[in-house]
């Protein structure tokens, strides 16, 4: 008589590697804030990632903090990346760092270039023909050396899939929460975001810097308004109303927003409600008339009509590709 024999168990998934290339005088801002992102966050948050370093010369790296990193991995680490973050680097990279990422990204990693590192996908010819975007004290000498590589100056970070830039080092949380919420959804986005204490997660269109007023003083942080919304997803806020609640003018408030934002404030909002959209479509079952009420879209026709004008597709396929 055969005998059943018990089904083999799916050997788990192997995290999504991200490695970092680092260089001697690295800042770590951009480093901690992609570990922060890619890093452990405990138990009660699946762990999608892992993270780690390498550079062209391990050992002991000064850093831009006084403090040096040990870096134990060469660059053969990038030989199974499926991320590599360039968090900064010369503006000449060096031969061997230059065939090392581009044999990573011939077999399908994804590269994110941050600050200075967008020198090193402009320089294999990877952003020809593409916007990027670059620190604003660099895009001059990106378009001597790259010329034809497309600056912005003007938004936080790019992405192209397969290559995504960010202009600041401050963009870096904002460019890998964005790298999460494609791969895994806006829910585990928003829940490593809470997590971190991270303010509202910033869309690529988003402003690289505020520009200083030529005269008056700075505008007000928009962060207790931004914070109130947030709270008052359900309810049909104005600008009118954001206006009230900030002490300004609807037109002050509006050109606030676009001056620190680079968005107008339906525009913030309605991308508000969008997040919140998919992360309830994510993580629970209730039905889109439910949905469209809680996140203030007061209907599921007009919660469908945005879903599908902003995603290119119907809350529904999106429910059941995330879940």
């Amino acid at each position: 008589m055969a005998l059943d024999c018990p089904e083999t168990p799916p050997a788990p998934l192997s995290p999504h590697r991200v490695v970092a290339l680092v260089a001697p005088n690295q800042e770590l801002y951009p480093v901690t804030s992609a570990s922060a992102v890619f890093g452990y966050h405990g138990p009660d948050i699946p762990q999608h990632y892992s993270f780690s370093l390498c550079a062209e010369h391990p050992g002991s790296l000064p850093s831009t903090l006084g403090v040096p990193i040990q870096v134990d991995t060469g660059l053969e680490a990038l030989d199974d990346a499926d991320t590599v973050v360039i968090a900064s680097w010369t503006l000449a990279p060096s031969p061997a760092v230059l065939h090392a990422v581009s044999r990573a990204h011939a077999r399908g990693a994804r590269i994110v270039a941050v600050c200075a590192g967008i020198f090193i996908p402009a320089a294999l010819g990877l952003l020809d023909g593409r916007r990027a975007s670059v620190h604003w004290e660099l895009s001059g000498e990106l378009a001597a050396r790259h010329p034809r590589v497309i600056p912005d100056d003007t938004v936080i970070y790019v992405d192209h899939g397969d290559v995504a830039t960010a202009g600041a080092s401050a963009a870096t949380l904002d460019l890998c929460l964005h790298q999460v919420l494609q791969e895994y959804g806006a829910a585990h986005a928003m829940r490593i975001g809470r997590q971190l204490a991270a303010g509202p997660h910033r869309e690529g269109c988003q402003r690289q810097y505020p520009p200083l007023p030529t005269t008056g003083p700075m505008p007000d942080s928009l962060a207790p308004l931004l914070d109130w919304l947030l709270s008052h997803l359900p309810d049909q806020v104005t600008v009118k109303d954001m206006a009230a609640f900030s002490g300004v003018s609807p037109r002050t408030l509006t050109r606030q927003f676009t001056d620190q934002l680079g968005v107008t404030p339906a525009r913030w909002l309605q991308e508000r409600r969008l997040a919140a959209t998919r992360a309830l479509l994510e993580e629970t079952d209730l039905p889109v008339e439910t949905i469209a009420t809680r996140v203030g879209l007061s209907s599921a026709v007009n919660l469908r009509r945005r879903f599908h004008t902003a995603l290119r597709t119907t809350p529904a396929a999106y429910r059941r590709s995330f879940r």
